[in-house]
């Protein structure tokens, strides 16, 4: 049985219905149920004290409703998940000190017990901003894959940088033997961390955020947290032994979730 978490903490769920790889990816069957309903129905099985949906449509507050899920519909001019949490937090009259995790909405096998490490983390580190997590890469064509995000730290589990890139860069790893190939032939050790999209804040630094202004980083990258370090906040990481379950973003990964939670 998992220990109690000792962090009083809120889980919101960002969803909505506009994706360009996968129309009304929220209320995709998986199993019998919407995929948003399923997401929200393994954070419940974490130590949060209450799980909410933040939805851009009624369709989505429908579903969760139908199905025992608390769900608010938020606008649906934001830019961000972060932007439509923020909202979220603002309606559900959360104190500023109010610790609240993003659980994605297109993960519907992620481990609660890491929801719970993310949240203790960020209460553990009053100097953070935020927390989030990470695990060891251990594939060579996961640390090139720019699609992949990998994560430096320092000697205390504090994010120095994300990247798309191959980072930390191993100098020493590149082959003689094929300079204009691939620049590496094995994955780097110590290994490398593959960044995992999960976050805590707290709600008044979620208020903030989507006022601080984009930074160059982020938008050459295109990966948001780099704003909050651009503007000198701070990212604890959690790094956790084994990857999460896959998330949702193509067809073919809806796919293969069905495959596993049908089984």
């Amino acid at each position: 049985m998992r220990q109690a978490s000792s962090t009083n903490f809120s889980v919101l769920i960002p969803a909505r219905m506009a994706s360009s790889r996968l129309p009304n990816k929220p209320l995709a069957d998986i199993a019998g149920l919407p995929m948003v309903v399923r997401v929200a129905q393994r954070a419940m099985l974490s130590h949060a004290r209450q799980v909410v949906v933040a939805a851009d449509d009624d369709r989505i507050v429908a579903a969760c409703a139908a199905h025992g899920v608390q769900a608010l519909l938020t606008r649906q001019d934001h830019v961000s998940g972060s932007d439509r949490l923020a909202e979220a937090c603002q309606l559900l009259g959360l104190s500023d000190e109010a610790v609240v995790v993003n659980v994605q909405g297109d993960e519907p096998l992620m481990e609660p017990s890491l929801i719970d490490q993310v949240a203790q983390l960020l209460s553990d580190r009053p100097e953070a901003s935020m927390s989030t997590a990470a695990h060891p890469i251990s594939q060579l064509a996961d640390f090139s894959n720019p699609n992949v995000v990998k994560v430096v730290t320092d000697a205390r589990q504090m994010a120095l940088y994300f990247s798309r890139a191959p980072i930390p860069w191993w100098r020493d790893g590149q082959s003689a033997t094929d300079p204009g190939g691939a620049p590496f032939t094995e994955v780097p050790s110590p290994a490398p961390l593959r960044h995992v999209g999960i976050y805590a804040y707290r709600a008044g630094f979620l208020a903030q955020f989507p006022q601080l202004p984009p930074a160059p980083i982020e938008q050459m990258e295109s990966l948001e947290q780099l704003r909050a370090l651009w503007h000198g906040h701070r990212i604890a990481v959690h790094t956790t032994e084994h990857a999460p379950g896959p998330g949702v973003d193509t067809p073919e990964d809806l796919q293969r979730v069905r495959a596993l939670l049908g089984a």
